[in-house]
């Protein structure tokens, strides 16, 4: 076979479109993939310009200029261009091109079109998903088969406090508390041998551990996918905190509900029983003739007139007792009973009232609010032994979404507030689990019924409001109550525009909050501001991000932290050693004042992001 009829052989049968040109980058043949391709013919082009007559579409890489350093000796690979195709679809075509003999050029090509496609449908396919994983609320974490992290979306960053980039690469168990941080890889391990089903598939409650140590309920949902001879896992987890808190806050007052109908009752059996006692005693009383004979029956009339009072007190945990509502200026009356209270704490205490003027009124007992306010500054009395503060404070609260989201039982809106709050030896976590409890009391025997913040409760409850207590041990408590107004309490008005327009570029704000789920609210709310938000769960943690952040605009920071350095300290340290950041306190408490410190701004919880957004634009000028 001669050179030419083998070259004649591989042109007509090549199943790739070739182009033979001249060094002038005129036409010399065309095989019949390249006849196809442009639905022309190799007899028709010869002699006539490649780029004049031949080309449509798109000539990418192949240039005059591309053409004239192959003559020059240089051979060119995968050169892209997008062609015309003579059926009317637009074809990708890779070419190679070299030298033929000395002064002919030769280009070979490859239709790509469905590899283009595929990798463009791969490349919408990812950005999809990936629009999905960055917006999805839920953590969405992946791992292979050694348990280590493949992927971390944008909510795992919020939910867990790590940055993608720290923990890709390391052991997923990074994410979970003792033992099953321990135990994890033997979990992974016993499935990838015996396929035996736990989590795959099926969503299941578990404890998760933030970055701060912080263990908090999750539920995870655990998806399986081969990926060739490997397998990849991918956890879907939702955050149940606020959900937890919720079916707390629920069982609580389905208990509380609980034990009012019964002491309910039993005080009202109470009461009929005491009746007869009362009325018989009465009817003795003159029918006695011995000085022995009456002192023992005033004494039994006596027992009949505290078991009254015992039973009235069951009466209002229960919210069974009588009440006389009539409209309430809170803060009159208050004010009113300010002596009162100062001669009976003693002069070791003092007790200072900060009234709001105006208050709107409140639908309530008054008796019954003045022997509740009575029944608190008794109980701050007895948490303040040395003596101390007790400040009393009236106000408006408007509650928004977030708090109601906390509290279900109750609704968006304004309430008028009283807030009790002294500097005692404050109740641990249990003692404050158990404050609201009928009978409970931590005073020793004969001190104490017990039924002094029941019925205190019992009677806001009654009243249509809320009751909130925040304490800490060797800190002092706040007592606050919600009660409704007798006419609605409009939202804070309007502010202009710019308290909530986009803060300055780049104002950074860290939170630091111990109490992870405000924390988390607490972020959310400053971040659609606009700012950009850090966050550290104690004081410690604030001070190493300051000394590693090269601007902090304002530390936001709750007053009673963990860990021996509370915020007021660590406010105090701030303005010494990094003068150019804004402090802005937060508290459940009355007042940080109760502390002794009241020269810092500071925002009272709870709060809404109108209020916040305000005074952090301040504080920025």
């Amino acid at each position: 076979m001669t050179e030419r009829a083998l070259f004649q052989g591989v042109m007509e049968t090549a199943a790739t479109p070739i182009v033979i040109l001249s060094k002038t980058f005129t036409v010399h043949y065309l095989n019949p993939e390249a006849e196809a391709l442009w639905g022309v013919s190799s007899s028709q082009m010869q002699g006539t310009s490649f780029y004049a007559n031949i080309w449509q579409g798109d000539l990418g890489d192949i240039t005059p200029e591309t053409l004239t350093e192959v003559l020059a000796g240089t051979l060119k690979r995968g050169l892209g261009t997008r062609i015309q195709h003579s059926d009317g679809s637009e074809r990708t075509i890779l070419w190679n091109i070299g030298l033929a003999g000395e002064s002919d050029l030769v280009l070979v090509g490859m239709d790509v079109t469905g590899y283009h496609r595929a990798e463009e449908a791969l490349r919408e396919r990812e950005a999809r998903m990936s629009s999905i994983i960055a917006t999805a609320p839920d953590a969405i974490v992946t791992i292979d088969e050694s348990g280590l992290i493949q992927s971390f979306s944008q909510a795992a960053e919020v939910m867990f406090g790590y940055p993608a980039g720290e923990v890709v690469g390391r052991n997923i168990s990074l994410l979970m508390p003792s033992p099953h941080r321990e135990q994890h890889d033997s979990y992974l391990d016993r499935y990838l041998k015996t396929q035996e089903r736990h989590i795959i598939g099926i969503g299941r409650k578990i404890e998760a551990q933030h970055k701060d140590g912080t263990v908090f309920p999750v539920e995870l949902a655990v998806g399986e996918v081969g990926a060739g001879s490997s397998r990849i896992f991918t956890g879907f987890i939702r955050d149940l905190s606020a959900r937890v808190q919720m079916e707390e806050e629920l069982r609580q007052a389905q208990k509380m509900e609980a034990i009012g109908q019964l002491t309910g009752g039993v005080a009202h059996d109470f009461n009929n029983i005491l009746t007869v006692i009362g009325g018989n005693l009465e009817l003795l009383e003159s029918k006695v003739t011995t000085d022995l004979q009456h002192e023992l029956v005033a004494e039994a009339q006596e027992a009949t007139q505290l078991g009254a009072t015992l039973s009235h007190r069951l009466l209002a945990f229960g919210r069974r007792q009588p009440l006389s509502p009539k409209p309430l200026d809170l803060s009159a009356l208050v004010a009113g009973m300010a002596d009162l209270l100062q001669r009976t704490l003693g002069h070791a205490i003092t007790v200072v009232s900060r009234l709001q003027a105006n208050l709107p009124l409140t639908i309530a007992d008054p008796g019954q609010i003045e022997n509740a306010l009575l029944n608190l500054a008794i109980n701050a009395r007895d948490a303040m032994p040395n003596g101390g503060t007790l400040i009393l404070e009236t106000g408006v609260a408007y509650l928004d979404q977030d708090y109601v989201a906390l509290h279900p039982h109750m609704q968006t809106g304004g309430y008028v507030t009283l807030f009790v709050t002294d500097n005692g030896t404050g109740m641990s976590p249990e003692v404050k689990a158990q404050a609201f409890d009928p009978f409970f009391t931590t005073k020793g025997p004969g001190r104490g019924t017990g039924l002094g913040l029941s019925s205190v409760y019992g009677l806001v409850k009654q009243s249509g409001g809320n009751i909130q207590l925040y304490s800490e041990p060797g800190l002092g408590t706040t007592i606050k109550i919600y009660l409704p107004p007798a006419d609605v309490v409009e939202s804070p008005k309007e502010e202009a525009r710019s308290v909530l327009s986009a803060p300055p570029t780049g104002a950074t704000v860290l939170v630091v909050e111990d109490d992870p789920r405000v924390r988390k609210v607490s972020m959310r709310r400053i971040s659609e501001m606009g700012y950009r938000v850090l966050e550290a769960d104690r004081a410690v943690r604030a001070i190493e991000i300051l000394e590693g952040e090269p601007r902090v605009d304002i530390l936001f920071t709750d007053v009673m932290m963990p860990g021996g350095l509370s915020g007021l300290d660590l406010a105090l340290m701030v303005r010494q050693r990094w003068p150019r950041t804004k402090i802005l306190l937060t508290s459940g408490y009355a007042d940080p004042s109760v502390k002794g410190k009241s020269d810092l701004p500071w925002i009272s919880k709870p709060y809404n992001t109108r209020q916040l957004a305000k005074i952090l634009r301040d504080l920025l000028g």
